[in-house]
Parts: structure tokens; C-alpha cells; sequence
């Protein structure tokens, strides 16, 4: 079966499981980024599938509403279902890829393997990022045209040969937003530069601490206002 036959068919497949995106990304040129991650084995795939489900407008649109258990509470089953889905898809995705006769790594829409850096074993967000489907924004998420950071994502890393996709442009400019309105003052405001660590950019442990303050009353959820008030996805403006 030639690439563009399997990619067409891959495409189609995922949007019948409820996928919004579907990108692929060549993986050889960060190899040695992904061995220091995720080891060996992770690294040795050539591409990496990025499956993207969107989040609910109607949730987070009422995030403004920082400090309300019902909004909160509503944010997180959210977020849970929505890893659920993409879990699923990418297992089924998988299998499917596997019957076609080639290999299959699915990994997780939400997985922390490193409780000190908080990092999982493969990022999403370099994944969707090389495939073309965002940038990643100064909130160290993965900013989309289409939906803003207001989507999940899982990954499958795959020796199957797709045709891969392309980084596009940084859209964010001088937007501050997100740096602004983050409670614990997490985000620098640096422009992502991959020859630069995440702690450029982005001050983790920060946001885990205030998430944990958090979470005896609202739950195990991240407040979610980095996602609100980027423009990209917020139509309220």
C-alpha cells in the first residue's frame, strides 16, 4: 500500500473515533531530545502520529470563573473524558496500523513518568508541533489555528512510512495573556526556542504547587486560564 493511500486511510478511520486532528511528525531529527526523555526503545520510531480531540467551548468559556467548584468540577470531567477518548482512539488507531503490518507505540493523552521534572515519556506537544498542527505558545502549550490550546492530545510513535508534515509559524507576537492572568506567575513570556529548556519558558513546579494548594477543594485539576484567554479558540475575545 503506497503512503498516501495508508495516510488516507488512517485520516479517515480516526475521524470516525472522534479525532479534530490528525498530523504526522518525523521524529529523526530529535532523536537524541526523545532518547533523554523517553530512552532507547522511544526513540528508535521514525514518526510519531498526533491525534488531537478539541475541548468543549461551553466549559471553558465559564473558567473566568476561577475560584467555583461547579465550573471546576465540570473542567475536569471534562478533560478526563476527553483523555479517555483519545486513549481509545489511540489504541484502536494502533491496532490498526499493526494490522497493516507495521509497529505501534501508543502513548497516553496524560502521563507523568518523571514526578521531579513532570514530564511523561514522550511530549504531545513535540509530537503535534513537527507535524504542523500548532506552535507552542508561551504558556508552553500547543497553540492551534483552529482551536487554540483547547484540545488533547495523544501520540503514536510508528515505523509506518507517512509522509510527514511541516512546523508552522509562532502566532502568539506580543500577546501576553496568558503570561498575565496565570495565578502563581508560572510563565516567563519567552518565546519558545527549542535549543532552550522548558525552565526558560515555563516555571512547572510553580503551577504544581498552586494546583496542589487546590486541590482539597476543587480536585486534582489545573485551573485552566492559560486555556481560557488565549485568542486562538476564545470567540468571546
Amino acid at each position: 500500500m503506497q503512503k498516501l493511500a495508508i495516510l488516507d486511510e488512517l485520516k479517515e478511520y480516526v475521524r470516525e473515533l472522534g479525532v479534530d486532528l490528525f498530523g504526522v511528525a518525523d521524529l529523526i531529527p530529535v532523536r537524541e531530545f526523545i532518547k533523554a526523555q523517553g530512552g532507547e526503545y522511544v526513540s528508535s520510531f521514525p514518526r510519531a502520529i498526533s491525534l488531537g480531540i478539541r475541548l468543549l467551548d461551553s466549559v471553558v468559556d465559564e473558567l473566568y470563573n476561577h475560584d467555583d467548584i461547579v465550573t471546576l468540577a465540570s473542567y475536569r470531567g471534562l478533560y478526563t473524558s476527553v483523555n479517555a477518548a483519545l486513549d481509545r482512539a489511540a489504541l484502536l488507531l494502533g491496532k490498526r496500523i499493526q494490522n497493516l503490518g507495521f509497529k505501534a507505540y501508543p502513548i497516553q493523552a496524560s502521563q507523568i513518568v518523571d514526578p521531579v521534572r513532570l514530564e511523561g515519556v514522550f511530549s504531545h506537544k513535540l509530537a503535534a508541533n513537527l507535524a504542523g498542527l500548532g506552535w507552542i505558545g508561551k504558556s508552553c502549550l500547543l497553540v492551534t489555528p483552529e482551536y487554540g490550546p483547547r484540545v488533547r492530545f495523544a501520540t503514536i510513535l510508528t515505523d509506518a512510512p507517512l509522509e510527514a508534515g511541516k512546523p508552522i509559524e509562532n502566532r502568539c507576537g506580543i500577546c501576553r495573556r496568558c503570561v498575565e492572568i496565570c495565578p502563581p506567575k508560572a510563565f516567563t513570556g519567552e518565546k519558545f526556542n527549542p535549543k532552550d529548556s522548558r525552565e526558560v519558558r515555563f516555571k512547572a513546579k510553580l503551577c504544581e504547587e498552586y494546583t496542589e494548594s487546590r486541590v482539597r477543594i476543587f480536585g486534582d485539576i489545573n485551573c485552566g486560564l492559560c486555556v481560557y484567554i488565549c485568542p486562538y479558540g476564545n470567540k468571546r475575545g
